[in-house]
Parts: C-alpha cells; sequence; structure tokens
C-alpha cells in the first residue's frame, strides 16, 4: 500500500480507499444558490472521507491520486432545505442558563432548491497519512497506522463518510492492493480549476485553494498542498 518515508519532522505512509455511492455532490463554490457539483470527488471531500475514519492532532492527510471507477453521470433534483441555522446566542444563552430556544419551524423556514448532482459514483483514493511527530514526540508513525488499517478493515468511522453532502453516504473499503484492482474508467479530459482544499490560515476567514484538474484514463494526478500549481 506504499512505501514509509522518513521525512524528518513528519512520516508518510500511502493508503487507498474505494468510496461509492448512489449520489454525490461535490458542490462548486461559484454557484451561489444552486448547488452544482464538480464532475468528480474533489481532494477536499477525500481527505473528510479519510478523515471520518481516522483523525488525530498528530496526522495530516493529503490526498495524491483519484481514479474513477465509473462514468460520469448525472441527475437533477430539488430538494428542501432549511434557509437558516439556530443562532449562536440563542446556543450560548442556553449553554449558560441550561434554557433556551433552540427550534426552528422547517414549516416556516423551509426553501426548495435545485441541483445538478452525480450518480452511481465509486472512485479509489490515495492518500499520505502523514505523522506530525512534533505534536506527538512519544508516538511512533505505526501506533497511527495500524489504528487507521484496524478501523477502515472493520468498516468503522468516527462519523459516516459522506460524498459531498451528509445526505449522500459513502460506502468505503480499504484497497490493499491498487494494482489488482479493476481499471478505472478509460476516459480523458480536462475538468479545469477544481478545489484543492481550504486554506485555514485564518480560521475565521478559510479561503479556497484550486487546481488545474486533468483526468488521463480516469486518473486524476492531485499535487501537493505547497506546490506552485496550487493557487488561490
Amino acid at each position: 500500500m506504499g512505501s514509509l518515508h522518513d521525512l524528518g519532522a513528519t512520516m508518510t505512509k500511502t493508503y487507498c480507499l474505494e468510496l461509492n455511492g448512489a449520489f454525490a455532490c461535490f458542490t462548486r463554490p461559484e454557484m451561489k444558490v444552486e448547488r452544482v457539483s464538480y464532475d468528480v470527488i474533489t481532494p477536499s471531500a477525500a481527505r473528510a472521507c479519510f478523515e471520518a475514519i481516522l483523525w488525530k492532532p498528530a496526522i495530516r492527510w493529503q490526498v495524491r491520486k483519484i481514479e474513477v471507477l465509473k462514468p460520469i453521470r448525472w441527475i437533477n433534483l430539488r430538494r428542501n432545505e432549511v434557509a437558516s441555522v439556530v443562532s449562536t446566542r440563542n446556543v450560548e444563552t442556553a449553554m449558560k442558563t441550561g434554557s433556551g430556544d433552540l427550534g426552528l419551524a422547517i414549516e416556516d423556514d423551509r426553501q426548495q432548491r435545485a441541483g445538478l448532482f452525480l450518480r452511481d459514483v465509486a472512485y479509489r483514493v490515495h492518500a499520505e497519512l502523514e505523522f506530525l511527530r512534533a505534536r506527538d514526540p512519544d508516538a511512533t508513525p505505526s501506533k497511527y497506522q495500524e489504528m487507521f488499517e484496524r478501523r477502515a478493515r472493520r468498516g468503522q468511522c468516527v462519523n459516516q463518510p459522506y460524498l459531498g453532502c451528509r445526505e449522500f453516504a459513502a460506502a468505503f473499503r480499504l484497497v490493499d492492493d491498487a494494482a489488482a484492482e479493476p481499471a478505472p474508467i478509460a476516459e480523458t479530459r480536462d475538468l479545469g480549476f477544481m478545489l484543492h482544499d481550504l486554506d485555514f490560515s485564518h480560521p475565521a476567514d478559510p479561503q479556497p485553494r484550486f487546481f488545474r484538474a486533468h483526468m488521463q484514463g480516469g486518473v486524476i494526478e492531485v499535487p501537493a498542498w505547497d506546490s506552485a500549481e496550487v493557487r488561490a
């Protein structure tokens, strides 16, 4: 599943997950009202699936490759959504006093939105589990590697991985030998600029960063976060 590299302050090992689901929506950030998906899973959505299985302060996931296993197919749907969220002020009041109004009247706050979603999707996603030694100096990389492998093999997760939207749950499987698996789709296309991930240097105002995504024979190579190919 990949070799172990000594990077001084960090150690990495590559893992592969197969993800699939009936529907998916990896929302384009430029679409302000209606939800329109990218053609394939974004690195940030793929990272979230790995983190749903294992996340700790001393590790970091870096998605490096995405394999598209099924033809890209679309579906138009209209969904009911709640237009607002419970206010932070109400939550703070309830925490301080032990009571408060934390409910929303769905019938009064419902709105209908159209969406262009993906259907019947499947991917193999390759990501590096990066061990940050400075955050857990007494641990070894194998501690977290064994933890992830054990959880992924048993189908365990902290929260259910999802394909862009929480209602689109993802089934997952740890792939031991990607070379022995069925080939990705035989399709090549330029996918344009795609969301790579969010820059949380300023947590109050995270900024999106993008890369030019090319699918070659069903495979998308994902550049490193700090490479020149990733830009704001």
